[in-house]
């Protein structure tokens, strides 16, 4: 049987401004290792704004999303107006803050955010085809906006003495008319009706290979629902 064709979809390169790195390599280690062809993506649109990542700070420049998320790629990704989901098998969305502010506008607008039209589309355009949607750290609040209902988890409600600093997402996602599930970081949680895989990654306080390894949860799950 022919393995698994994925499409990743970035949304620029740093945690504070796109794609959180090591969840991205994360989720290219764990499709490679499955022997998955691999296809990126990024919308050909403006940041948000441009954080100094020594300083947490923003900065006076603009930067491409695409072009940036093209430093994760190693140059090998195409803007995201030019992928046909129905050249792949499913998709994976990495978090960072590229998801919240690039993607969407979730770290703006909160519950009343808007999804990037183009990302809206290939959310929409996999669903439809009934081909699993993997998504991990804060970008799991793009398929509670754009699938009403869905079941998708961003790890603890609750803080738990900072363990779970972005704990108050869980309600904005129910807030927004889906259902959150709370799991540990090196689970998945499974929304089987709608083929979603969500995982908390680095929404966690913890260390790096129990994120790496929920995320390989993830992408396993996501494999599996394309046989």
């Amino acid at each position: 049987m022919a393995q698994a064709k994925v499409a990743v979809i970035l949304s620029g390169c740093g945690v504070y401004d796109g794609t959180e790195v090591h969840e991205a390599s994360a989720i290219l280690v764990h499709l490679s290792r499955a022997g998955s062809e691999v296809g990126m993506f990024a919308p050909n649109i403006n940041q948000m704004h441009v954080i100094n990542h020594t300083k947490g700070e923003p900065m006076e420049q603009n930067r491409n999303v695409l072009e940036e998320s093209a430093r994760i790629a190693r140059g090998k990704i195409s803007a995201l107006s030019e992928l046909d989901s129905k050249k792949f098998d499913a998709v994976i969305f990495p978090g960072g803050f590229g998801a919240a502010k690039n993607l969407s506008s979730f770290a703006s607008d909160g519950t009343a955010m808007k999804v990037n039209d183009e990302v809206e589309k290939t959310l929409k355009d996999f669903y439809n085809e009934k081909k699993p949607i993997g998504l991990c750290c804060i970008s799991p609040v793009l398929a509670a906006k754009v699938f009403n209902g869905c079941e998708v988890t961003v790890g603890s409600d609750k803080e738990e003495g900072g363990k779970w600093p972005h704990a108050g997402t869980a309600g904005a996602i129910e807030s927004m008319g889906s259902k959150h599930i709370k799991k540990s970081v090196t689970e998945c949680h499974v929304d089987d009706k709608n083929k979603i895989v969500t995982t908390p990654a680095f929404m966690c306080e913890t260390k790096l290979h129990e994120i790496f390894d929920g995320i390989g949860v993830m992408v396993n799950k996501v494999l599996s629902l394309t046989k």
